[in-house]
């Protein structure tokens, strides 16, 4: 775990750095009221504000930031540590990383068909999706099963001739209500052998308009639709799409998986981190500003405390995803999976008691719709779940340390 590393940005994220901080500031942070008033005529699809910004971004060169130049698309080549504040940037509002082309699940969906897809189905669904022309969700989370050991997933996928036929029931598939999502992958089981128990399942490519694709309905978190992309239950009745959208090879559903995982928990953890920024600032202004009992909160002991303890676990968390970052720039996500594990517990979490901080502070205008902070705790709240909820995260973790306590002791210590 140990090991110096410089988090001092290169120069290429400096000017990055401060090109999308202008963007946000000059841009974004205005449109935020706008959208949201837009988005209640028609919550999943994109808001004109929001269309506007994302070809301001495009013209302006801020696309696709996210994506390594080692695979061979259009992008600035930027490391998981370079893009790592980029993200932080982004995430500070709720809009910023579409504004960029840069949000999630279609970032992980473009590294995937990246990673592991055929020059055909890169040609079909990942250049559209890099140029922003459509949308795109991952199915994997099921009703009927506790998905958080994806070993569970029942979704058949079943071979017939040159076709699979895919029957399943999805659940939370985010993005799949947005008005421009035309691609799904979808996790599903093509193998049977118990012995297998990791190359069971596959991935598969199925467009969203492929007869027996039923969305049954929007699932909303908090009581929020989430839009413009929303979660959507999904029935996939006899869904047959030739065997040509298999995504690398059968039995290889998980190695897709973690191989999109492992940047993709960067990504989250520092949008998280930026969502906890903005709140942060917002609870110190309005601590500044505020009178109770006759002395402004800022000179209340308790708000103070509270001022402190965020700020302090703010950057333990923006530091351990900064290391966990270079460890997978240095090693792979395979070599970075104990510090990916800990991101994942640790930024969420904080997130979730930073802005929960901010809006006790605030008061009642902390739980309307009037500041972003009600947003901003729902979505902290369920990133605690998503890409493996905390406590998998804890036991995975712990069991590997504690092998490799076990394997490193020196038995001439023990008594």
């Amino acid at each position: 775990m140990g090991g110096s590393v410089d988090f001092e940005p290169t120069a290429r994220s400096r000017e990055l750095i401060a090109r999308v901080a202008g963007f946000m500031q000059e841009h974004v942070y205005p449109a935020e009221s706008v959208h949201w008033v837009q988005q209640r005529g028609n919550p999943f699809d994109e808001t004109m504000v929001v269309q506007a910004i994302r070809a301001k971004a495009k013209a302006a060169g801020l696309w696709n930031l996210f994506l390594p130049r080692e695979y061979g698309v259009n992008s600035p080549g930027l490391t998981n540590l370079e893009y790592a504040p980029l993200a932080e940037l982004m995430g500070r509002s709720e809009i910023g990383s579409a504004a960029f082309n840069c949000d999630a699940p279609d970032s992980g969906n473009m590294e995937t068909l990246v990673k592991y897809g055929t020059p055909k189905q890169r040609a079909q669904w990942l250049t559209p999706l890099l140029e922003g022309d459509i949308r795109s969700a991952f199915a994997m989370t099921e009703p009927d099963v506790a998905s958080s050991d994806a070993t569970n997933i029942r979704t058949s996928i079943a071979t017939e001739g040159d076709h699979y036929v895919i029957n399943g029931h999805k659940y939370y598939t985010s993005n799949a209500c947005h008005a421009k999502c035309r691609i799904l992958i979808v996790m599903g089981r093509t193998g049977t052998d118990p012995a297998q128990k990791y190359a069971q399942h596959s991935q598969v490519l199925i467009p969203l308009d492929t007869p027996g694709v039923k969305i049954l309905r929007s699932l909303p978190v908090f009581g929020y639709d989430d839009s413009p992309g929303g979660h959507a239950e999904i029935l996939l009745d006899n869904v047959r799409v030739p065997r040509s959208n298999l995504l690398l090879g059968e039995g290889r559903g998980f190695e897709i998986a973690q191989g999109r995982l492992g940047p993709g928990r960067i990504h989250h953890c520092m949008r998280l981190i930026g969502r906890a920024q903005r709140a942060f600032e917002l609870m110190c202004q309005r601590a500044a500003t505020r009178l109770a009992f006759g002395r402004k909160l800022s000179e209340q002991q308790s708000v103070r405390e509270d001022i402190a303890r965020s700020a302090c676990e703010i950057e333990q968390a923006r530091l351990l995803t900064f290391k966990a970052a270079d460890r997978i720039d240095r090693y792979g996500a395979k070599g970075a999976k104990e510090l990916i594990a800990m991101i994942k517990i640790v930024a969420p979490s904080m997130a979730c008691d930073v802005i929960d901080r901010a809006i006790q502070i605030h008061g009642a205008a902390g739980v309307s719709a009037d500041t972003i902070l009600a947003r901003a705790y729902a979505y902290a709240r369920k990133t605690r779940i998503v890409d493996g909820p905390d406590q998998v995260h804890m036991m995975q973790l712990g069991r590997n340390l504690a092998a490799q306590s076990v394997r490193t002791s020196d038995p001439s210590t023990e008594h």
